[in-house]
């Protein structure tokens, strides 16, 4: 009997790889899909490609593709491409972080996972399922992880594609936070018989880890992450530059005074 298929970006933080647990644990055979789009931090690449070699080692039905978009996207104004251009730090949702958007960066990203999913269902002549680890922490700061853009980018390509009834976005995370998707980990380890601190110590989150691949735990997505392990009562096990107590009180200082 052939598995059911699922296509999904696999970018190395903590998000997509709980993503890609939950579709092992349900059963799926993954295609992931990792993009080198001129990144400062290609460290990400890394830790994808760590992990998907500790998941085949453990016959898991999974498999690694890295898309170069380099020579399009570096190019884009961003924090995250433009090397004259300092990550800011702070809360996740403070104005400044909307310098680590991408221009359009998740409708290119979907528009690859979309032919990729539609050539899957023709070779397998099965059913593809294309998942997005986006949630709602991400919503005021990020406009493309926003549901009614994915149900726009949905119907354009189903109008622009033939067969596109094959193909199918899912969000599982959507209505949720950090904390929900590490407790999603959490539960796919379970089922999987996989160690959780040694899959989350192979993600990184932050924006600017320095030239060892520390994490600073001061940039906003380190800051959520922080929080999130904090929130369900685990250390994080990946290193940062200073101790897990010194980043977790800098964490939730920046929580109360952003009056959450």
């Amino acid at each position: 009997m052939m598995s059911s298929r699922a296509v999904m970006a696999l970018s190395g933080g903590m998000d997509s790889t709980s993503l890609l647990l939950r579709l092992l644990a349900q059963g799926y055979h993954v295609t992931c899909i990792s993009y080198r789009y001129g990144q400062k931090h290609t460290i990400e690449i890394s830790k994808a490609t760590e992990n998907i070699e500790r998941l085949q080692m453990k016959s898991l039905p999974v498999e690694h593709k890295i898309i170069d978009l380099t020579s399009a996207m570096s190019s884009f104004h961003s924090a995250l491409t433009s090397q004259d251009f300092e990550i800011p730090e702070g809360h996740y949702e403070e104005e400044q972080m909307k310098q680590t958007v991408v221009p359009n960066r998740n409708a290119i990203f979907s528009s690859i996972l979309y032919g990729m999913a539609l050539s899957v269902s023709s070779t397998q002549d099965s059913d593809v399922l294309i998942a997005l680890g986006v949630h709602s922490g991400d919503h005021a700061i990020y406009p493309d992880c926003r549901p009614e853009f994915y149900n726009a980018l949905s119907t354009a390509f189903a109008i622009g594609n033939w067969d596109s009834e094959r193909v199918s976005f899912e969000l599982p995370y959507i209505n949720g936070d950090k904390s929900t998707i590490l407790k999603d980990a959490l539960e796919s380890c379970e089922i999987l018989n996989l160690d959780f601190d040694e899959i989350l110590r192979s993600t990184i989150t932050s924006y600017n880890p320095d030239e060892l691949g520390r994490s600073s735990g001061k940039s906003g997505s380190d800051v959520e992450r922080i929080l999130a392990f904090h929130e369900i009562g685990r250390v994080d096990p990946i290193e940062y530059v200073e101790s897990w107590e010194s980043v977790l009180e800098n964490a939730l200082r920046l929580k109360n005074e952003f009056g959450e």
